[in-house]
């Protein structure tokens, strides 16, 4: 038997399934809250409602998340510090601690500017104590990486903190958008560490020992080494699992796939059963990265959305991320009674929280310094949850100057407040946790808005049916090569606000339907996508086992590496330059140089498939010479040479 564990780790829950791959059959599964205090909890939990299975015929671990996406979205991670060589940006970069340095090559690979060792030291030293990794960019580094392995290696000796080099993550131009993944990429080395360590201790209580493998971004799996080392990868890895599992499970070759989860709504349009790579990268939280990806559309939109009163009195729905206050009032019923002995007059402005917030320590970090006042937050969040008005209390404070979204970002604290799942609590359609807590939360926002609670469930849930369609219509428009954004365009939303309104309150019918039936995956798509679905006139499948699709395609998914090889003439034509992640290399000749080139990049993607827990590995390789024509009809003119090897896992089964 070809059995696979497959475990998702989203921003609020943590899914298994065990799938016979070659029988394309479930044969069990389960869900459990993620712990994100300790992943390990989470995972070990979702376990023990399968320890009746037995796991000796589990051939490997299939592991998919949405943690790196979630991170970025919400701006976490660890602090990084960036060595720009031979490059000024034009534009910001998710970075504080920043240098710019001499260095870089040109389009031939030959040195532009000199490296400055003694300058890079001095960079490095000045952030000692500021940063937990190095991210590396330098001037066209794909065409010579010399002088980003130099740094690395100072990185390495002055500071001794993992570093990234930009040319290792992507062969593409652009050179802002490669310095993005890198800075990305080192940021989130801590958060994939720390799952891979969470899913490692789980197994070891169950004895279990067998190799793990990670989703990318584009469905396809790789080993832990190459996660660790490449986390950046698994931005939209939970999406892509997902496109995957909605195919295995609904057998729907052309849909448009929503992944609804706690923190984001994800969607990607599925094609003959395949969803479409993005070649120029993936977008993730506002950042273009180069990292190749399923063509999918992230929202800050899910069941755990952050539901606000802005400053102009305003509904929002997040982006942000909160833990939903029925659940933990559910968990510690005290927060009920701060909950009822909150009063503020409704004129009090709050500049920093909702009137609902409460907080939760999630971890104490040695390493990030607090003033006197953080200090006092986390030793009395160390007893117990509490609100803002007892912290405030406490503390000494006026409620509206107390700040504490630092603590948030540094991930020390968590947020607890309304969410839409708590508004499903209150008009019954969920009940798994505590419905007093939701009410009470409930009552105290609407009375900021100066509403009853009905009237505001009503505005969340015609709030979420709007967003909900809106990603749908600006995905589909973006998959069709369009960029604008439809939220700007005033007439786009005057009409679509027309189509979304009932018949009684508007004389104009407008409508826009989408041209595909709608997947719908995820734990709430069946309470918030059947009304998205009948104001979009459109098909909507929701399939069994959806709750856990993640998992089936984390599991469903195959080992594939691709491996990019690049020849172009040498400077003043003079013979032809190999230029590859690992080396650049001159040859007399061209057919040397692609012989050469076809023969690394098959061995290197082999061996790629191999290291990432593949037992045997089948490689096609791809390559084309580019010529361009002369206007005065003589000879084409030599550009370049693209070699592209794909590897992938021998397998007796397809997705």
């Amino acid at each position: 038997m070809s059995l696979v564990l497959g475990i998702d780790t989203g921003g609020t829950n943590t899914d298994a399934v065990i799938i016979d791959r070659q029988k394309r059959s479930l044969l069990a599964k389960a869900k459990a809250l993620t712990t994100r205090e300790d992943l390990s909890l989470g995972i070990s939990h979702c376990l023990e409602q399968m320890d009746g299975f037995s796991y000796g015929d589990i051939e490997f671990i299939a592991l998919s998340t949405t943690l790196a996406t979630n991170a970025i979205v919400e701006g976490r991670g660890c602090e990084v510090g960036l060595l720009m060589l031979g490059y000024e940006p034009s534009s910001c970069l998710p970075v504080r601690e920043m240098c710019l340095l001499p260095g870089g090559h040109n389009i031939h690979g030959q040195e532009r500017q000199a490296f400055d060792e003694q300058a890079v030291r001095a960079e490095l030293l000045a952030m000692q104590g500021k940063v937990d990794a190095i991210a590396i960019s330098s001037y066209l580094s794909i065409r010579n990486p010399e002088h980003e392995l130099r740094a690395s290696e100072l990185a390495t000796e002055v500071l001794g903190l993992p570093s990234v080099c930009a040319h290792q993550l992507t062969r593409s131009l652009g050179m802002e958008e490669r310095t993005v993944t890198a800075v990305l990429n080192a940021r989130l080395i801590p958060i994939i560490s720390r799952l891979i360590a969470s899913v490692k201790q789980a197994l070891k209580e169950r004895n279990l020992e067998v190799p793990i493998m990670i989703v990318k971004g584009d469905g396809s799996l790789m080993g832990e080494e190459q996660a660790r080392n490449k986390p950046i990868e698994t931005i939209l890895s939970g999406p892509a699992a997902s496109i995957i599992g909605a195919g295995f499970l609904t057998g729907e070759k052309d849909a448009i796939v929503f992944d609804m989860g706690g923190t984001t709504s994800d969607v990607a349009v599925l094609k003959d059963g395949v969803p479409r790579i993005n070649q120029e990268g993936a977008r993730v939280g506002g950042w273009l990265t180069r990292v190749e990806a399923a063509d999918i559309y992230t929202y800050g939109l899910g069941g755990d959305s952050y539901l606000q009163m802005d400053m102009n009195g305003v509904l929002q729905i997040g982006p942000q991320r909160v833990w939903p206050i029925s659940l933990f009032c559910s968990r510690y019923p005290h927060l009920l009674e701060e909950l009822s002995s909150i009063t503020i007059p409704r004129s009090i402005l709050l500049l920093f929280a909702q009137v609902v917030d409460c907080f939760v320590l999630l971890n104490k970090d040695e390493s990030v310094l607090l003033d006197e006042k953080e200090a006092q937050v986390i030793e009395l969040l160390g007893e117990a949850p509490h609100s803002i008005f007892y912290l405030a209390q406490k503390l000494g404070n006026q409620v509206y100057t107390l700040n504490l979204d630092r603590l948030v970002n540094a991930g020390l604290i968590g947020r607890i407040a309304l969410t839409p799942t708590d508004i499903l609590h209150v008009s019954g359609k969920y009940t798994q946790w505590d419905r007093k807590g939701a009410q009470l939360a409930s009552a105290l926002l609407a009375d900021r808005f100066g509403i009853d609670v009905e009237t505001l469930c009503l505005m969340v849930e015609a709030k979420m049916v709007e967003k909900l369609s809106l990603a749908v219509w600006q995905s589909l428009v973006l998959h069709e090569g369009r960029d604008f954004v439809l939220e700007e365009n005033e007439l786009f939303t005057y009409l679509c606000a027309k189509q979304l309104q009932s018949e009684e309150e508007t004389s104009l019918h407008f409508s826009l339907r989408p041209a595909l039936p709608v997947i719908g995956i995820g734990a709430p798509v069946s309470a918030w996508l059947p009304q998205m679905a009948e104001k979009l006139c459109t098909r909507l499948v929701i399939p069994e086992h959806t709750e856990v699709a993640n998992a089936v395609g984390a599991a469903a998914g195959r080992v594939t590496e691709i491996v990019k090889i690049l020849i172009s003439p040498g400077a003043h034509t003079n013979g032809f330059v190999l230029h590859s992640r690992w080396e650049r290399k001159p040859f007399e000749r061209l057919e040397q140089a692609v012989a050469y080139g076809m023969q690394e990049a098959e061995k290197r993607a082999r061996q790629l498939v191999l290291e990432s827990g593949a037992k045997r590995a089948q490689v096609t390789i791809k390559h084309k010479d580019i010529y361009a024509k002369t206007e005065q009809g003589e000879n084409d003119v030599y550009i370049e040479s693209r070699i592209e090897a794909i590897g992938s896992e021998e397998s007796e089964w397809t997705v």
